[in-house]
């Protein structure tokens, strides 16, 4: 049986007058080694110097290892055994996300961003000591293939029945002079035809163009997306005339949470408050019907004082209203872009201790192993957006031209209200 070590005779003299920034690594270090040592004596199964039977090898010394904890680095030693080789399980390789950002933090050293500035991330990260240009070389390749080969995998072949896209803006460093610049990064998820979401893809460009949103919608499709009946985003003009343009047949949703932003800037500040309680009184309806009529007296209500605002309301009436083409248990969860924005923020969160990256494939790195986690842990989850019955109740595209139709005539027949 493996031996236990009491450590108190050494950590007695730590506990009079030690401040806990002593105190605390070094019990850190102290817990740390106890278990590794009892790891190897369970690996081996024996402990040093103890003779068994049961016992598969035998030690040959140490190595030191640095581990970086949220207490700072602590120095360990790692027992090495005479046949085979022993690593604890404590000091498993860091996780993607983690080592995406140790390489792209240390990319930054490469490419000539201030060091001073360097050095404070990777003391906020918790380490003193760093990692070496060839670690930096080694996590930057086994990233890239792993984020590369998410980002580049084919497409299930059932389709994606609701597609979400939307943008983000992180800072990054462009051309010889590597001028900090604004970079837009679009990223895409796609509810399957299971009901479970899955993110699709990113892409990192100067802004939105309809070039730019084209050529990303155009690599989504040659990847196998198939299947798009509505699409999810905000009413960027590039991001509309691409989706136009690559996706026709599909429903366009317009995110109701960034008409209700564009609606308030045609409303005096004073009114504000009247008019969001009134949109939001529009989508607590559960009758397509009752929606467009609460839109409608809306909109008429506020042509008197705010032309604008209702000018606004008719043009965007179909658009924003898309959603009711759709299963009603659905609706809540594809009349905005909330989904995505979740995941942005997730991105936003994790990219913030960056703050400039050295360029766009450090961008690419360390967003795209973000969405690589959130894509597997969704998996892993098993949990579905839409139930299979509900995902079976989507029209189909041939019928959503007749549903559109007759929302049109609809609005015609109704007349000015």
């Amino acid at each position: 049986m493996p031996k236990t070590y009491c450590a108190a005779p050494d950590l007695a003299p730590l506990l009079d007058g030690s401040t806990a920034g002593e105190l605390i690594p070094e019990l850190a270090r102290y817990g740390l080694q106890q278990l590794i040592e009892l790891e190897v004596a369970a690996v081996l199964g024996a402990d040093r110097h103890e003779r068994t039977e049961e016992r598969l090898g035998y030690r040959n010394g140490y190595r030191p290892r640095s581990l970086t904890t949220q207490v700072g680095d602590i120095d360990l030693l790692i027992p090495k055994l005479r046949a085979g080789s022993f690593l604890p399980s404590i000091l498993e390789p860091r996780r993607r996300v983690e080592q995406a950002l140790y390489g792209v933090i240390m990319e930054a050293y490469i490419c000539g961003v201030s060091t001073r500035k360097v050095d404070a991330l990777v003391a906020a990260l918790g380490s003193q000591s760093g990692i070496s240009k060839s670690q930096v070389s080694r996590i930057c390749q086994e990233i890239d293939q792993q984020v590369q080969a998410f980002l580049s995998r084919p497409l299930q072949e059932s389709g994606y029945a609701y597609v979400y896209l939307d943008a983000t803006y992180l800072k990054g460093r462009l051309g010889k002079a590597l001028q900090v610049c604004s970079r837009a990064v679009v990223v895409a998820m796609g509810v399957n035809a299971d009901g479970r979401r899955e993110l699709l893809g990113l892409k990192v460009g100067d802004s939105e163009t309809e070039g730019f949103w084209s050529e990303f919608i155009a690599s989504l499709k040659e990847r196998g997306l198939t299947g798009v009946k509505l699409v999810i985003s905000d009413a960027h003009v590039g991001l509309t005339k691409a989706i136009r343009r690559q996706l026709q047949g599909c429903v366009w949703q317009r995110c109701r949470v960034h008409f209700a932003r564009n609606l308030l800037q045609r409303v005096p500040k004073a009114h504000q408050g009247m008019v969001t309680a009134a949109l939001r009184s529009v989508f607590a309806q559960e009758d397509a019907g009752e929606i467009l009529s609460r839109w409608d007296d809306l909109a008429a209500s506020l042509a008197e004082r705010f032309p604008k605002a209702t000018e606004l309301m008719n043009e965007a009436r179909e658009d924003v209203l898309a959603f009711r083409h759709f299963p009603q248990p659905h609706w809540k969860k594809v009349w905005s872009t909330n989904l995505l924005e979740r995941v942005n923020e997730e991105i936003k969160r994790r990219t913030r201790v960056v703050g400039i990256f050295p360029n766009d494939a450090s961008i690419t790195r360390l967003v795209g192993a973000v969405l690589l986690e959130q894509h597997e842990h969704w998996q892993l989850e098993g949990r579905r957006m839409f139930s299979a019955e509900s995902m079976a109740a989507i029209p189909e595209l041939e019928d959503l031209p007749a549903l559109l139709s007759a929302a049109a005539a609809e609005v015609q027949d109704a007349g000015p209200r």
